[in-house]
């Protein structure tokens, strides 16, 4: 019999933990598969662990993992495929919005031999809001070309797609981007994504920029690209107009002026310099960091594991 490990981010979703343990616990209790239940509390400073830790002592199949601190959604993720036994291993919401429901669907695909089985929101066109629909596009010109045109949250991976990943050990990326990348035989299906049980999101804008630097910095190398062509544009730009002021000087004795002109090309230069190093600073800064070895999540406490027992214990 398959083991499914059903991984579960929650960060202050202390209103939605239980409503989304009883309709796993019902869809689950007819399968016939074992199953696990790995709910990662990615700091929480509400009673999501409290409450987590009640479940796993009446049932068996909830484990918990508790971060010593917030560590972000995508570490989370990781942190559950890293402690995972199962064959498989799918994500799935804490708010409801993804249903339980879909896991038997993508199982199915990953039985037929797909390694990675991908589910996509059915967007309406007028519906999909502006920063998904730039950021997939993006996405698929310049990073990741086998990324959905809708996009994606919820992924079923089997065992060897979890080892390569864990194995690749890295920080400050996309989780859904490694998968993406590792080249695994992959597949899609569709869903309905329904609306939030109770709560406000957590998906914050600064998370959503967070997320298109680390996917662009980890997955394309066209943000480097873009500051040789610039720098390239510029210099040409420069020497042309150098020449066309230093013509006129010489054969019609044409004063230089300008000096409102010379201040705009100035500052446009300048800040375009500006971005570059920004740019550069944002690579730079991710070799540093996983140069310090620091590891992306530590684990504080964990609840169910028989191999990793409690304590404190960081991710390696």
């Amino acid at each position: 019999m398959s083991l499914i490990s059903i991984i579960i981010p929650t960060y202050n979703e202390e209103e939605n933990i239980s409503a989304i343990y009883e309709k796993l616990s019902e869809v689950f209790g007819i399968a016939e598969y074992s199953f696990e239940f790995i709910f990662i509390d990615d700091g929480s400073t509400d009673n999501s662990f409290s409450i987590l830790k009640n479940l796993s002592d009446k049932d068996s199949h909830v484990k918990v993992i508790r971060f010593s601190r917030n560590f972000g959604s995508h570490a989370a993720c990781l942190a559950g495929l890293m402690y995972s036994k199962g064959d498989a291993c799918t994500f799935i919401s804490a708010d409801m919005q993804d249903p339980p429901e879909l896991i038997f669907e993508l199982i199915e695909k990953w039985k037929r031999g797909f390694e990675v089985v991908i589910g996509v929101r059915e967007w309406e066109e007028k519906s999909m809001r502006l920063f998904p629909r730039i950021y997939y596009k993006l996405v698929r010109k310049f990073a990741l070309k086998n990324m959905p045109e809708m996009g994606t949250d919820v992924f079923l991976i089997d065992r060897k797609v979890v080892d390569a990943v864990t194995s690749m050990k890295e920080k400050n990326t996309s989780i859904f981007g490694l998968i993406l990348w590792s080249g695994f035989k992959q597949t899609i299906i569709t869903y309905k994504k329904g609306s939030r049980y109770k709560g406000v999101s957590k998906w914050t804008p600064g998370k959503k920029i967070k997320l298109f630097i680390d996917t662009f910095v980890s997955f394309s190398f066209f943000p480097i690209r873009i500051i040789s062509v610039i720098g390239i544009l510029i210099a040409l730009f420069g020497f042309l107009y150098a020449t066309f002021i230093v013509f006129n000087k010489l054969f019609f004795a044409k004063p230089i002026e300008g000096w409102a002109s010379l201040m705009v090309v100035l500052l446009v230069v300048f800040g375009i310099q500006l971005i570059m190093l920004g740019i550069l600073g944002e690579y730079l800064w991710r070799s540093f960091d996983e140069s310090r070895r620091r590891p992306p999540f530590i684990v504080a406490e964990n609840i169910g594991f028989e191999e990793k027992g409690s304590g404190s214990n960081a991710c390696k």
